[in-house]
C-alpha cells in the first residue's frame, strides 16, 4: 500500500498540472472501486476549477470552486498518472483506467486501480475534519509541531509493541510497514519494545528518525516495490536505500555491528531489524 512519501509524491505531482486548471470531462469507466461512485460524479465535477491539493494520512484532497472537496484514496495498487493531448490519444485507456479527468489545457489525469481497493468521494469542504475517515486520524509526522514529547504523550500506558503503535492511525498518520521499520532502525529501538517505554530522549530520536526517513523517501519519489510510479511515470527510488526493510540474512549496515537482518512478523507483518543495534 502506498504510504505517505508515496501518496505525497503524487500530490506534488499533480499540482503544477491541476491546480488553476477546470475539469471539463470526467470519465467513470465502472460503477464502484472499494465503494460505490458518488452520485452524479461527473455532473458534480465537470465544470469546477481545482483550487489546491491537499493530503490528509494516506489521502490526496482536491480542493473543488464548488465548495467540495474530491477524497482519493490510492488503496493497494492505486495510481495517478499525466498524460499530454499527443500521448493521451496515441495511448488508448487501459484496462484499469476506471477513472479519467479531462483538464482545460488538453492535460488527462488517469486514474488506474488494478485491485480496485482504491477510494473516490465528494464531500462539502466545511465538514470535511468532521468526515469519519480523518476525525479519529493522529498527528501528522512531518509538521513542526510534531515532537518527541507529543509522540511520548500518545504513547504512555500503550502496552503494544512500538511497531504496532507506530502503525497505528490514531498515534500517527502515514507511517506504513516500511517506514516504520526503518525509523526504528535509525532511532536504534527494537521493534519489540513496549511502546509505553518510549519516552524522553527515545522518543526524541524516533521523532527525528520518522521525519528523516520520510523526507528522504519523498525527495526520492517514494518506494517503488511494485505499483508506485510517480505522475509523470518515473519510478521512485528509496528502495535502495533501506537499511532493513526486506534485507533478512543481509548484514547490518551499522559498521562493526556485523549482525544480520532478521525478520519477525507482527500483528500479520513482516518486521526487519538488527537485534544487536536495536534495544
Amino acid at each position: 500500500m502506498p504510504e505517505l512519501p508515496e501518496v505525497e509524491t503524487v500530490r506534488r505531482g499533480l499540482i503544477p498540472r491541476m491546480v488553476g486548471h477546470r475539469i471539463v470531462k470526467l470519465h467513470q469507466r465502472r460503477r464502484d472501486l472499494r465503494v460505490p461512485f458518488p452520485a452524479k460524479f461527473a455532473q458534480k465535477v465537470e465544470g469546477r476549477t481545482v483550487e489546491a491539493i491537499d493530503r490528509r494520512a494516506k489521502y490526496l484532497l482536491f480542493r473543488l470552486g464548488s465548495g467540495q472537496t474530491l477524497i482519493v484514496h490510492l488503496g493497494m495498487s492505486g495510481r495517478m498518472t499525466l498524460h499530454d493531448a499527443k500521448s493521451a490519444a496515441e495511448h488508448p485507456f487501459e484496462r484499469h483506467d476506471h477513472v479519467v479527468f479531462e483538464l482545460d489545457d488538453g492535460w488527462q489525469v488517469r486514474f488506474n486501480d488494478a485491485r480496485r481497493f482504491g477510494l473516490m468521494l465528494l464531500v462539502d469542504t466545511e465538514s470535511l475534519a468532521k468526515h469519519k475517515a480523518f476525525k479519529s486520524l493522529g498527528p501528522e509526522p512531518l509538521e513542526e509541531s510534531f515532537d518527541g514529547a507529543g509522540l511520548a504523550t500518545r504513547l504512555k500506558g500503550r502496552k503494544t509493541s512500538i511497531k504496532a503503535a507506530l502503525l497505528d492511525q490514531k498515534t500517527l498518520v502515514g507511517v506504513g510497514n516500511i517506514y516504520a521499520c526503518e525509523a526504528l532502525y535509525l532511532s536504534r529501538i527494537s521493534p519489540r519494545r513496549s511502546a509505553h517505554t518510549v519516552q524522553g530522549e527515545r522518543a526524541d530520536k524516533l521523532v527525528s528518525a520518522i521525519k528523516q526517513v520520510l523526507l528522504r523517501s519523498i525527495d526520492d519519489g517514494g518506494s517503488t516495490l511494485r505499483d508506485h510510479v510517480q505522475p509523470g511515470g518515473e519510478l521512485g527510488y528509496f528502495q535502495t536505500r533501506f537499511n532493513v526493510y526486506d534485507r533478512v540474512g543481509a548484514v547490518c549496515p551499522t559498521p562493526k555491528c556485523g549482525h544480520l537482518v532478521k525478520r519477525l512478523v507482527q500483528s500479520g507483518r513482516s518486521t526487519f531489524y538488527c537485534a544487536h543495534c536495536q534495544r
